[in-house]
């Protein structure tokens, strides 16, 4: 059971809900907000004398390989001189060196050796996925952390970590603080005790599917309090923690206990431990409640993570639920001679599934797989279309499964077992057949995630399940099988961490900084293209509309192999959209010719023949607003952009081919918004439905005055056979936003400090 309260709640000692409006108590609401854990942690963080607008400096930092160039070229070109805390650069995204030529190593060794230049820790490739290694090595009790992957989670640890798109992180290098208003903290109080069969992912999804549509938590602190959180081990929780990142949460954290002492003891980091509980009353904006003992084995369809349904539901009502995950996928596509189904996969009453995952940094745990290899001893996977495929998530757990005999008894029945990579989670490994379904233990099962293009005929699926489920699957030649089919008293023994494969190939030059370190940069690697301030009229022309409820980042820039060109900012821009709205990019390209002739003092209508008729619209709106200066600039309209990864080439590919702005409904995240106003694009939204379409134009005047005011109503105008006067808005803008957003992105602004 989950239940969701509907109003704030005061939580008495740890243990006892007392929703708002029954309480009775001595004690403020402001002052019960103190109580819980994560105002302690905020505020021993924030720089700021005001808890009302944080100002953050974090512990640590982390990227990987499809993320760490781009920043470290962006902190570069503002002046950065060395990295001035721990940041660890792993290599587990574009680990592979198959696509692309050299690039993807070529990006692995600009890694060391900015690592060794400016002070970092670098993770090789096949060592850990990213999130895996914090845990092992970085995360503590009260630390906070901050990523490029959205996945950033270890609040099971203690610590609050945040997913950002890369700007952020060039701030902490640069000294500069992440700004945010204090948010709202939901307690998800967790009672009972997981039934035997029921893992980590489970027990997420059940919270994704009850809290993601209704925004329960959006841009919140999810805090996981209650005596359930004793009744699992610290490796459970980890895998239940870094799916919140699914619930459109800004963070997580979790009270302590000695299994917690435990983990970081046996990871070598005693000292990191210390007991985290809220105060004896502590104030929540929100509760969740979950009745452990009452989730069963799940699975979330296509095509997102909060489609859900028990798993046993499923099995006994397959036809009227396939037909609609069918109905979505043709909406997606809207390409009638793609042929996509998975009714066709029903086969005497059951669904046969053609591929199963158990990887990264949610299903590549220690007792993950050892639950995995438990129910597939003395099974087989079978000989025909379905396979199996396991990846721990680092060397040190995949040393101790193979001494714990768990890798032999995943390949005795027929598993494929490889090294630590994020390649599953993103598509760019083990992408299945067109028209296959994969069941996998990863974090996100969004529309061609899994790598398959739909612009070239090509649709497959995939649909979340935990590890146990997966493997229960496995065992039954891939039929679709709950994990309490296979339900015993297993419990996994004691993890042995073993750091030598660390020792000897981790990096670790933090406060080593050899600035005679020359950095090598591959042919790939490209500085950013020169991006001009905003002037005080923008001309905008539509380059896209996108009217689906929620539009991902890998829509707005696909995953899979085109991380490859992440490095290459132009190169990357190629893709922008492809897989959504392909004529995106040559619309955008199209109508920064105009403006690049405007800025080099050419007539720009020799390019866009339209604009003597909207200029001449434009005097009568602003009579005084010359031609010559008036930006020209592209942007796209969607519902509630940006649900999934922090990447902030979501955006910066906007920017770099004219992109001025978004419009927008809302922001599905944070992030995607914060990494829009990093990039200079202006953050609009609007109520009602769009009266303008792709090729429209809207002329917002004096755009840099609106920001500073109070930018509830930006008088904005689509130009065309009539004027129509439409009203814009910008919700809050925190610390240096809008100077970013003014001075054309967050690399000019950071210049021009420095210049000052």
């Amino acid at each position: 059971m989950v239940k969701l309260y509907d109003g704030g709640v005061y939580l008495l000692n740890g243990t006892e809900i007392v929703p708002e409006n029954e309480a009775k108590l001595n004690i403020s609401k402001d002052e019960a907000k103190k109580g819980t854990i994560a105002y302690s942690i905020l505020e021993k963080h924030n720089a700021n004398d005001n808890m009302d607008q944080l100002k953050i400096r974090f512990d640590a930092m982390a990227s990987h390989d499809i993320t760490f160039v781009g920043i470290i070229q962006t902190a570069k070109a503002s002046g950065m001189e060395k990295f001035p805390l721990p940041y660890v650069l792993t290599n587990c995204h574009n680990s592979l060196n198959a696509v692309g030529g050299t690039i993807n190593e070529d990006d692995h060794v600009f890694g060391l050796t900015a690592a060794k230049k400016y002070g970092g820790i670098y993770v090789p490739p096949h060592m850990a996925v990213i999130h895996q290694y914090m845990r092992e090595a970085m995360a503590g009790c009260g630390k906070m952390i901050l990523g490029s992957d959205s996945h950033t989670r270890y609040g099971a640890l203690g610590t609050m970590a945040i997913g950002e798109g890369g700007g952020e992180l060039v701030k902490q290098l640069l000294c500069d603080t992440y700004d945010v208003a204090y948010p709202g903290v939901v307690a998800v109080y967790l009672d009972g005790k997981p039934n035997p069969g029921v893992g980590p992912q489970d027990i997420a999804l059940a919270i994704v599917g009850a809290v993601f549509k209704n925004g329960y938590v959006k841009n919140k602190v999810m805090e996981f309090v209650g005596p359930g959180i004793s009744n699992m081990t610290t490796d459970y929780r980890n895998g239940v923690d870094v799916m919140t990142t699914e619930t459109t949460c800004l963070t997580s954290i979790w009270r302590t206990d000695a299994d917690t002492e435990e983990f970081l003891a046996v990871h070598g980091r005693a000292g990191d431990y210390k007991e985290l509980n809220p105060k004896d009353v502590a104030y929540y904006d929100g509760c969740v409640y979950i009745d452990l003992a009452t989730v069963k084995p799940m699975i979330a369809l296509p095509f997102h993570p909060s489609n859900t349904y028990e798993i046993d539901y499923l099995n006994e009502n397959l036809e009227d639920i396939l037909r609609e995950v069918e109905k979505e996928a043709f909406k997606i596509t809207e390409n009638p001679d793609i042929n996509f189904s998975l009714t066709d996969k029903i086969k005497n009453g059951k669904l046969q599934v053609q591929q199963g995952i158990i990887a990264g940094c949610a299903g590549g745990t220690y007792s993950n797989i050892m639950a995995a290899a438990h129910i597939l001893e003395n099974a087989n996977t079978g000989n025909d279309i379905f396979t199996l495929s396991v990846y721990p998530s680092s060397q040190p757990v995949f040393m101790d499964l193979v001494a714990k005999g768990a890798i032999s008894k995943l390949m005795a029945a027929g598993a494929a077992v490889k090294t630590a990579f994020c390649g599953p989670c993103f598509g760019a490994g083990d992408t299945p057949a067109n028209n296959a379904l994969s069941i996998r233990h990863a974090t996100r099962n969004f529309p061609n995630r899994e790598g398959s293009k739909p612009g070239n005929g090509q649709l497959s699926a995939v649909a979340l399940m935990d590890a146990r489920s997966v493997a229960a699957t496995a065992a039954n030649g891939g039929v679709l099988t709950s994990a309490q089919a296979f339900a015993d008293d297993y419990e996994a023994p004691k993890y042995n961490y073993d750091p030598s494969a660390y020792n000897a190939r981790v990096f670790n030059g933090f406060n080593k900084a050899d600035i005679e370190e020359e950095v090598i940069y591959g042919p790939n690697i490209k500085d950013w293209p020169e991006m001009s301030e905003l002037k005080d009229n923008i001309l905008l022309k539509v380059a896209s509309k996108i009217m689906d409820p929620v539009t991902t980042t890998d829509e707005l820039i696909p995953s899979g192999e085109t991380s490859s060109y992440r490095s290459n900012p132009l190169g990357l821009a190629e893709f922008a959209l492809s897989r959504r709205d392909p004529a995106y990019v040559g619309n955008a390209k199209e109508i920064n010719k105009a403006e690049v002739a405007r800025r080099n003092g050419e007539d720009p209508a020799k390019v866009d023949t339209k604009l003597p008729e909207l200029y001449a619209q434009i005097k009568t709106i602003t009579p005084d607003a010359k031609e010559s200066e008036i930006e020209i600039g592209s942007m796209i309209y969607a519902v509630k952009p940006g649900d999934g990864s922090a990447r902030e080439q979501a955006a910066s590919c906007q920017r770099v081919l004219g992109g001025l702005a978004n419009i927008c409904s809302e922001y599905a995240t944070k992030r995607y918004r914060s990494n829009v106003m990093n990039w200079g694009m202006l953050p609009f939204q609007m109520k009602g439905e769009p009266n303008f379409g792709v090729g429209d134009y809207i002329y917002v005047p004096s755009i840099r005055e609106a920001l500073d005011g109070d930018m509830s109503d930006i008088k904005a105008y689509v130009l065309g056979d009539e004027i129509r006067e439409i009203s814009l808005y910008i919700t809050e803008m925190v610390g240096n936003e809008k100077e970013i957003v003014k001075a054309g992105c967050l690399i000019n602004f950071n210049r021009n400090r420095h210049k000052n």
